[in-house]
């Protein structure tokens, strides 16, 4: 057996080789006379046939699909078994038939995964005795993986995260099951930390949104307390001023803010309890008050047009007088 060239062949200058540098190539083993046997060429010792079904992704009567132990570099890569302990050359004409029908099944599957490209689909048969097929998931855009060398990347690539790779094992055992069979990879579980963090947060939000709603409702409360005594005097002082009919004045007349028209009241009031009216003693001092104010011919401060100051002897003039306080009696003396 001649030795192999020293040249290295044109495909490690191919984009897709793997390897770049100082490269050589190994001395090339003498054949062998006798071949030794594959791994499980007797069904007693071969490990697919002794392998339980929920170490499959996916089972049925006559079929299995497998994944590795954990995740590679390609976004998935699996392999379809039979259940009856034979190679590739000793399948009957059902099987046969029933492997094209898997192949093209198991190719749909994966290449519908988020991110796969292209699925190749290899036999070798060196290793195991069992046929089994190999189906591994080039990703989408890596030009570089193309072709020949892309098992070799599977094992140069890093690790895909092992929540996806769950996750497209149950997918990809989803889509079989469509079919037939029973899928027993399951999706990714949740973390048991996450529920129980999501019922914390939904505490925080409620908590935060009763605070908000008690600031609120005690904000608007204050304000209507504010208000309140201001829009009744608002609302009561123009119906005073606009005289629209004859009312005693009130005993605590004289706690409101002094206006023209209101010492016009206290006068008037005053007058009413000369004439022995029963009046309150802040209502007498206000008229004395007034009195004496009237008696100097003065004006309060205040809006409203001058009210001449009255008379000794003088009745009031009800057309001017804000309460229309009723005439004194004839006869009945009246402070000046």
């Amino acid at each position: 057996m001649p030795d192999t060239h020293t040249s290295l062949p044109d495909f490690t200058r191919w984009p897709s080789f793997p390897f770049e540098g100082d490269l050589r190539v190994k001395r090339l083993d003498d054949p062998v006379e006798k071949e030794p046997p594959r791994k499980g060429e007797d069904s007693v010792d071969c490990s697919a046939c002794h392998a339980p079904d929920d170490a499959y992704i996916w089972v049925s009567e006559r079929w299995r699909v497998r994944a590795m132990d954990r995740p590679t570099g390609l976004p998935m890569v699996l392999i379809l078994e039979s259940r009856s302990h034979l190679d590739l050359g000793d399948l009957p004409n059902l099987l046969a038939a029933e492997l094209g029908v898997m192949t093209v099944r198991l190719e749909r599957a994966i290449r519908s995964l988020d991110g796969v490209a292209r699925v190749h689909v290899n036999r070798w048969g060196d290793g195991s005795a069992h046929l089994h097929m190999w189906f591994l998931a080039r990703p989408h855009g890596r030009l570089q993986l193309r072709g020949t060398f892309l098992s070799l990347w599977d094992d140069i690539l890093p690790p895909i995260p092992e929540p996806q790779w769950r996750e497209n094992l149950a997918l990809v055992a989803a889509w079989l099951a469509e079919f037939g069979g029973k899928p027993l990879a399951a999706p990714p579980r949740i973390e048991w930390h996450a529920p129980s963090t999501l019922a914390e947060a939904a505490d925080r939000e409620a908590s935060s949104a009763r605070r908000h709603l008690d600031a609120a409702t005690a904000e608007s409360t204050a304000e209507a307390t504010v208000t309140g005594p201001v829009v009744e005097l608002a609302n009561v002082e123009p119906a005073a001023q606009a005289d629209t009919g004859p009312s005693e004045p009130s005993a605590g007349s004289s706690d409101r803010p002094t206006t023209t028209n209101t010492s016009d009241r206290s006068a008037g009031a005053g007058s009413a309890a000369g004439s022995g009216s029963a009046v309150g003693s802040g209502t007498e001092s206000g008229s004395a008050a007034e009195s004496a104010s009237a008696g100097s011919g003065g004006r309060t401060a205040g809006a409203g047009p001058a009210i001449p100051a009255a008379r000794s002897g003088d009745k009031p003039d009800a057309a001017v007088d804000a309460e229309r306080a009723p005439e004194p009696a004839a006869g009945t003396a009246r402070s000046a």
